[in-house]
């Protein structure tokens, strides 16, 4: 109909065009030629580029990782044997496999070509927000603070970091003059805002925003928070696990337990490690040692201490693993630093414990002997669980004869009584570490003699009572803990999320 009344009156075009739209060959994609236009001032490959059909983007050639991803150099980094592959800040990878602490990937030089080794996974970052110099990834609240209140920060100081509460999505975190404060970025569409009337389209223009508009607290965002440079040790490798001992050199003894003495330490003179020397050397078995490092080999989790190598070619043997710098939870708790965190923190810290004994409960493993002298504590309080296993290899008569090495306090009845270890018998001595957490290193069963304790659970039913300023919701996960029977007992995964659940009343944003 259209195309009839064109040709009937084309001189009423304009108005068949409001009725009918545009004539086929004037649609939006069409090109319009001026009755005068020639070709002339423009060349056939410009002409093609402007007007012709745009090509379709070749696929990738079978050879073509198509699952890898991107990743760019935060620090440099120098390798240190073959494996590794050198690089400078700012230099970006293609990541082939991501798995454990060191991943796979392919370095492109200037002329083109490929080198293929291991990089450490903590030196990188995805090219986009996360290569940010103010984003910290997935991180708590109690993270976000030690981080920001450091003496290297002022006011002002800031990161963006990923809540580990899987409904709060993207933090800012700003360090004020009393502490720290923290502003859920939303989320609505593909637009981000801290003040819905203030509307981005990336989180980059939010933070470029408060750099030059007050948040509500009052002050601008300054610096980004100062990240610390992580220590890395030898990528693993199946057969490189055994390294002489020469390659370490043993700095200050750090502490001495049932098991082993430890010192910080360097693996070729640059990178800082902790070496645990074993006592006893005699009463191991070495062919169930070396069962149990292929365990612990495997065992990688944030909040397990990862194993390195091991040094057994010679007595003492020498278990090499990463340098928790704060040391073990037990001192840092009675430390000033320690001493001045709040309920939430320390709540945090258990969830810590209890996330990693929950992964060793899950790959049926025991540890045996947890307490809070075998936790280590980082930077951003990371806890990480440490001597997992170590108290089966070690063939010291420790839980049955010698008063002075049985960890009575700690240990489950039906281990003391009958040697019968399980995730149960750990989850009876996470109740006393976290008795532990909460006094700020308490002393469990205060003005008991460590050989009567055995009896007085067992005969006369005695538990703690709550300590002083206990929440009465983690004294009841205490006493769940202490229960005689140990199928009664929770499993780890049941106490990371009551743990959780706990903290979920500290979790608001902005106060």
């Amino acid at each position: 109909m259209g195309e009839c009344c064109r040709k009937t009156c084309p001189c009423l075009k304009t108005i068949w065009d409001k009725i009918y739209g545009p004539p086929q060959a004037e649609g939006e994609n069409s090109v319009k030629v001026d009755g005068d236009f020639t070709n002339k001032g423009f060349d056939k490959n410009e002409t093609e580029r402007r007007y012709s059909k745009p090509k379709i983007k070749p696929p990738l050639p079978p050879s073509a990782n198509n699952n890898a991803a991107i990743y760019m150099a935060l620090w440099d980094f120098k390798a240190r044997n073959d494996q590794e592959l050198s690089f400078k800040a700012g230099d970006k990878f293609e990541i082939t496999d991501r798995s454990g602490d060191w991943w796979t990937a392919n370095k492109k030089d200037i002329f083109g070509r490929v080198t293929t080794g291991f990089v450490p996974y903590n030196y990188l970052a995805r090219d986009s927000v996360e290569s940010q110099p103010w984003f910290f990834g997935k991180m708590n609240r109690v993270g976000a603070v030690s981080h920001l209140m450091s003496d290297e920060n002022n006011y002002g100081s800031f990161l963006v970091r990923v809540s580990e509460s899987d409904d709060m999505g993207y933090v800012l975190s700003v360090r004020t003059k009393e502490n720290a404060k923290h502003f859920k970025i939303f989320q609505t569409g593909d637009q981000f805002y801290v003040d819905a009337l203030f509307k981005f389209s990336s989180i980059v223009e939010v933070i470029e925003h408060y750099q030059s508009h007050p948040l509500s607290i009052g002050d601008l965002l300054s610096e980004p928070c100062i990240r610390i440079k992580p220590e890395n040790v030898p990528p693993p490798s199946t057969d490189e696990w055994e390294l002489p001992k020469e390659e370490f050199q043993l700095e200050n003894q750090l502490g001495s337990g049932h098991f082993a003495d430890v010192y910080s330490g360097k693996w070729k003179n640059h990178s800082k490690v902790a070496i645990k020397i074993l006592k006893n050397n005699d009463a191991l078995v070495l062919r169930e040692f070396q069962l149990e490092v292929q365990i612990m080999k495997r065992l990688r989790h944030k909040h397990l201490i990862s194993l390195f190598a091991v040094c057994t070619s010679s007595s003492p043997f020498y278990i090499i693993t990463e340098l928790i710098e704060k040391g073990d939870l037990l001192h840092f708790l009675r430390n000033p630093e320690g001493r001045s965190l709040q309920m939430e923190s320390l709540i945090d810290m258990a969830a810590q414990v209890a996330d990693g004994m929950a992964y060793l409960e899950a790959n049926n493993s025991i540890h045996r002997d947890l307490a809070a002298r075998n936790v280590l504590v980082g930077d951003g309080y990371v806890c990480k669980i440490a001597d997992f296993g170590l108290a089966r290899i070690i063939k010291e008569p420790v839980y049955l004869s010698d008063d002075k090495k049985i960890p009575y306090k700690w240990t489950a009845p039906e281990a003391i009584g009958h040697g019968t270890y399980s995730s149960k018998s750990d989850v009876w001595s996470f109740g006393i570490l976290l008795y532990e957490i909460v006094t700020h290193g308490g002393i469990p069963y205060p003005g008991v003699n460590t050989g009567e304790v055995y009896d007085l659970i067992t005969k006369e039913n005695y538990r703690m009572p709550s300590p002083p300023k206990c929440p009465q919701a983690i004294y009841n996960i205490m006493r769940a803990c202490w229960r005689i029977e140990s199928v009664d007992r929770p499993n780890f995964k049941v106490l990371k999320d009551e743990l959780d659940n706990y903290q979920g009343q500290y979790s608001s944003v902005g106060n």
